[in-house]
């Protein structure tokens, strides 16, 4: 799985500003994916949400300015440090196993159906 932690030292008040922009972030958005650019289970997930036509937030922390900070917080607020970090209906599902696993299960549509991320006309990938 793709490394979440970088090596530049964030400080409890980035992690804070951070905590708080995940949470609005999660709660704004039927599906999040915080990713890295170049992590092949990332690629895994967001093929599979484009496969299911998913409407997702698409959050690439290689690429944002703040993509230490939010590393930090994620890590914080769920435990996990590897990219994926995937959420449903604001709740935090896990990493890609753990998303693959769901499909696998027929869990994955029936959760993304019910946060809204499946089934509505607007489906489409946003990115930050």
């Amino acid at each position: 799985m793709g490394n979440l932690l970088s090596s530049k030292q964030v400080s409890k008040e980035e992690i804070e500003m951070a905590l708080s922009k995940v949470k609005q972030i999660i709660s704004s958005n039927p599906a999040v994916v915080f990713s890295k650019t170049w992590c092949g289970y990332c690629q895994k997930v967001k093929q599979l949400f484009k496969e299911l036509n998913v409407s997702y937030k698409l959050y690439e922390l290689d690429e944002e300015s703040d993509g230490g900070e939010i590393q930090a917080a994620l890590k914080e607020l769920t435990g996990q440090s590897t990219v994926p970090n995937v959420f449903i209906g604001g709740k935090h599902i896990g990493g890609s196993d753990v998303v693959m696993e769901k499909h696998r299960a027929g869990q994955l549509v029936p959760l993304l159906t019910e946060a809204g991320a499946i089934g509505n006309n607007s489906a489409h990938l946003s990115s930050i």
